[in-house]
């Protein structure tokens, strides 16, 4: 259909496109007056983004999208609405509670029943781009409006106290338990080590160690030595049976016994130039000669004896060191693993008392939590009485209701039309194929005349009430 039949068919039926609308302008201003006026109490709560004064950290998280929604859920939710009705008192109005019970004869709560009417009303905005959450409640009073959201806001901000200390209180009995079970754990753990302290006859493990080590090390370089002297003197024993062998060289009685050999040989030459064989002194000579080298031979003996003596004692002092050192190394090693079970039992203890001091910290910060009666949520504007209705609002009525009556109108006068098809415009006709309009004849204008039209309106409803009425009837 074009614009121009729809104007044609509203030019015809221009009564009921114009009555309409005055109807459903009447109506509407009729229910807007009769309509009880209501009153809008509005506050503001502001979420602070700051370090938490207990943990010393930036709260995660706050002033986030899904902060400020989870926020806006607990502001709607039925614990906050439950509080609420504690605060107004209407579990103690009798009016309150005979509606409740007439209402749901007592099967459910009356703070769920009253908290569910005043959700209602209740219209939760988080402010964008900011941590400001906007609360507003419509009512019909404007007093008990104010009174609503702003109990709405103080069972808010103490609904998010009990939600951080309840866990804190949780917390904190579930770590006296088990402070308790690690108390013990530490205590058990340092007895251990006392007992094995008292056992082992260990003060402080580490200077011990260190002692014993010392002393290990002392007698491994006095064994270095024995052996050293050993071996020297078992090389001096070999050689020491010669003469020329550098005991003997060394010993001061055997160079004065060969020196005076060579003088009385020397001395023997020379007189057997002169005497024979029978003179006395070369006899005296050879006897003193023959003296000499028995002594000679005796002290080489002697020296020979000290240097076997000295391998015994040297080879000796080797073998108790090397005993020594053997028992040392076991002391040592006995040592060292009762130094490692202490050290076991020192980490044991080192262990559980870290758990506990963790725990014991963890207490006092949970105690201090579970205290804490402070939020981040602070009344930003708190709610006052409202002087002027917030509705009904007569003039966006009244103009909404102008629209609708002008798009009934017209909906109408399309609808009587299609009821009563009249050929108003060419477009109207239905023209064969090949058939050509040859034109259109149009009125004059005439002056509209209202009584005219009414009649004509009143003939036409006649003629739809004829044609419906069977044949026959009066």
């Amino acid at each position: 259909m074009s614009l121009l039949q729809i104007l044609q068919i509203l030019r015809a039926h221009y009564r009921v496109a114009l009555i309409t609308p005055v109807v459903v302008f009447v109506l509407a201003l009729v229910i807007t007056l009769l309509l009880p006026k209501q009153y809008t109490a509005s506050t503001s709560l502001v979420v602070d983004v700051k370090t938490d004064p207990i943990a010393g950290a930036l709260m995660p998280n706050v002033g986030s999208q899904s902060y400020m929604t989870t926020q806006t859920g607990i502001l709607q939710s039925d614990r906050v609405a439950g509080r609420v009705v504690s605060l107004l008192h209407l579990n103690k109005n009798p009016i309150a509670i005979e509606r409740w019970q007439e209402a749901t004869a007592g099967r459910i709560p009356l703070e769920s029943y009253w908290g569910g009417l005043l959700r209602r009303g209740l219209m939760v905005e988080p402010s964008r781009g900011s941590n400001i959450i906007n609360l507003t409640y419509v009512g019909q009073d404007p007093k008990f409006a104010a009174a609503v959201v702003n109990a709405f806001a103080q069972a808010y901000i103490a609904v998010t106290i009990d939600l951080s200390i309840e866990p804190a209180k949780q917390y904190a009995a579930w770590y006296d338990e088990r402070l308790k079970e690690l108390r013990s754990n530490l205590e058990a753990a340092q007895a251990r080590l006392s007992a094995y302290q008292r056992e082992k006859g260990i003060a402080i493990a580490d200077e011990r160690l260190d002692q014993e080590n010392a002393r290990l090390n002392a007698l491994m370089g006095e064994l270095a030595s024995a052996q050293a002297a050993t071996a020297e003197s078992v090389s001096r024993f070999k050689s020491s049976g010669d003469v020329m062998s550098p005991e003997v060289q060394q010993d001061p009685l055997v160079q004065s016994l060969k020196n005076d050999l060579a003088r009385a040989e020397t001395k023997l030459a020379e007189i057997s130039l002169n005497v024979g064989e029978n003179h006395p002194q070369r006899m005296q000579l050879v006897t003193q000669i023959a003296g000499l080298k028995k002594q000679i031979a005796e002290s080489v003996h002697r020296v020979t004896g000290v240097s076997a003596a000295t391998t015994r004692v040297s080879a000796q002092r080797e073998a108790e060191l090397k005993a020594l050192i053997e028992a040392q190394k076991q002391r040592v090693l006995s040592l060292r693993e009762a130094h490692d079970q202490l050290a076991f039992y020192v980490r044991d203890v080192e262990s559980a008392q870290r758990a506990f001091d963790l725990v014991t910290q963890r207490i006092s910060q949970t105690n201090l939590e579970s205290r804490f009666d402070q939020t981040n949520v602070r009344v930003l504007s708190p709610a006052v009485e409202p002087i002027e209705p917030s509705g009904p609002k007569l003039a966006r009525n009244l103009a909404v209701g102008l629209l609708l009556g002008i798009l009934f109108g017209a909906g109408l006068a399309v609808g009587l039309e299609f009821l009563d098809r009249r050929v108003r415009t060419p477009e109207d006709l239905v023209v064969p194929e090949n058939v050509h309009l040859l034109g259109v004849l149009s009125a004059k204008p005439e002056k509209i005349n209202l009584k005219e039209y009414l009649d004509a309106f009143g003939v036409f409803l006649q003629r739809k009430w004829r044609r419906r009425q069977p044949t026959g009837a009066a």
